[in-house]
């Protein structure tokens, strides 16, 4: 096989301009011409191995964030995009999709804020909510949409809030307890842990210097409440700074993101990056070995892989995803090329939506989307029992995946038949974008076929894929 060109120009560009260099002197440093760099960061020429050998050399780049980053989610988000009905029937091909996403990414961004525009005002037109003459009728995006695509683009991976809490969690370079160092390090500021018969997992009472933890709740979860709440009154400024450099539309997402940060801070905390990743490696990621091992649930060990990503020691490419009963995705993230729909549910043949039919036991399934890659999926059930008697029980179900390749890694594809072609079931990301002409499952038509009515026929489907 041939080996693949990289064209990665627009990291290129955003790397020259991060070390404030001009043209002329990043090309002096690479030992390349000015024109050469030029063409480069234009993607009219592929990175050359000159140039990546002189980025690990000269200023300690990981060069493996050339072939990743942005484009793959831009272009599998414009893709769902354009099969928005408002479009023609003719949408952009592939190719142009994926030079819009690697030459003018910040051109692809406005074009997916302006879809979410358009989506939240129809949606709420077409609901009948009182949206004219509201005074909160925006057409800027959810907060909680942005705060999702603002980790989704981050690769799901914060550095700076990962190396705090691994310190945190490490102190004197040795493990113990984080559960302990939690408490020692609220008790230092005067703060009394109390565990309470609530129906609330965390109060934090600021004028008694009170934390009141749910005793309903499981011990890994009040760990984790525990420490979320130490990034609240100890990482203010580092929760800050990088709010400010996300550049939030609104208060609002701006509050659910400072959230989301801490609750980062606590996963990597409870799981300090690396003893965690080498523990994961030794066991062979096997879920519920390092969940016991770190204190955490399934949930948070499945999450925690999914945000492995720091140059230099990264993990597995996973991804991860949780769901809900109706099949509405909730918690999504994807370091691999697999990009889930940003609007809607899961593709129904995928095994996450049936560990609901198998409480408490993992579900394996090797799974092959449109465009030929293959993965290894492991699903399971997770309940989160209210407590009491009568207490609602919030259901979901999650995903952990990866690529094939990385199966000799991974305990669970012990006893698979990775060479049998047909042990591969079929999955896409979303119907309207599906290319596949024969799925039994499909709930609407692909944008990107012709369709042919038969009226004396009848199959599966009441038409036929052109």
């Amino acid at each position: 096989m041939p080996t693949q060109k990289l064209y990665a120009g627009a990291k290129l560009r955003e790397t020259r301009q991060r070390l404030g260099l001009t043209q002329k002197d990043f090309a002096t440093k690479l030992g390349v011409s000015l024109p050469y760099l030029n063409q480069m960061e234009n993607n009219n020429r592929p990175v050359s191995t000159t140039v990546v050998l002189a980025l690990a050399q000269e200023f300690g780049f990981d060069v493996t964030e050339l072939s990743t980053g942005d484009a793959e989610r831009m272009v599998s988000d414009m893709r769902e995009a354009l099969a928005d009905p408002v479009f023609a029937d003719d949408p952009p091909p592939l190719a142009d999709l994926r030079l819009t996403a690697s030459n003018a990414p910040a051109l692809a961004r406005a074009f997916l804020e302006l879809h979410r525009a358009y989506r939240q005002t129809h949606e709420r037109l077409a609901s009948l909510d009182e949206a004219l003459g509201r005074e909160d009728s925006r057409t800027q995006p959810s907060p909680w949409d942005e705060v999702r695509d603002f980790f989704h683009y981050c690769d799901n991976y914060i550095d700076a809030m990962d190396r705090a809490a691994e310190r945190f969690a490490l102190p004197d370079g040795a493990r113990r307890p984080v559960r302990d160092i939690a408490t020692e390090k609220l008790a230092g500021l005067g703060i009394t842990v109390s565990e309470v018969d609530s129906g609330k997992l965390r109060l934090f009472d600021r004028e008694a210097k009170v934390l009141y933890l749910s005793s309903h709740t499981e011990p890994q979860t009040r760990t984790f409440q525990m420490l979320l709440q130490v990034a609240l009154l100890t990482q203010d400024k580092l929760l800050e700074a990088t709010l400010d450099l996300a550049r939030f539309q609104s208060d609002a997402a701006r509050a659910i993101a400072k959230i989301g940060l801490a609750n980062y801070f606590a996963g990597a905390a409870l799981m300090p990056y690396g003893p965690f990743l080498q523990a994961a490696q030794d066991t062979r990621h096997d879920l519920e070995i390092l969940a016991n091992r770190f204190g955490a649930s399934i949930e948070q060990v499945c999450h925690r892989l999914s945000t492995l990503q720091r140059p230099g020691a990264k993990g597995i490419p996973f991804f991860f995803v949780r769901v809900d009963q109706a099949g509405t995705i909730t918690k999504r993230h994807s370091a691999t090329r697999l990009q889930f729909a940003r609007f809607g549910g899961a593709c129904p043949l995928w095994n996450v939506h049936r560990a609901f039919e198998t409480p408490g036991r993992f579900l394996r399934q090797l799974a092959e989307t449109p465009d030929g890659v293959r993965y290894i999926s492991l699903a399971r059930d997770v309940s989160k029992p209210g407590g009491s008697f009568g207490a609602p029980v919030r259901r979901f179900a999650i995903a952990l995946g990866c690529e094939v390749k990385h199966a000799d890694a991974l305990v669970y594809a012990d006893d698979l038949d990775l060479t049998n072609a047909r042990a591969f079931e079929p999955i896409g990301i979303s119907c309207r974008i599906c290319e596949r002409t024969d799925c039994h499952q499909r709930s609407v038509p692909p944008l990107e076929r012709r369709l042919q009515v038969m009226p004396d026929e009848r199959d599966v489907m009441p038409y036929r894929v052109g």
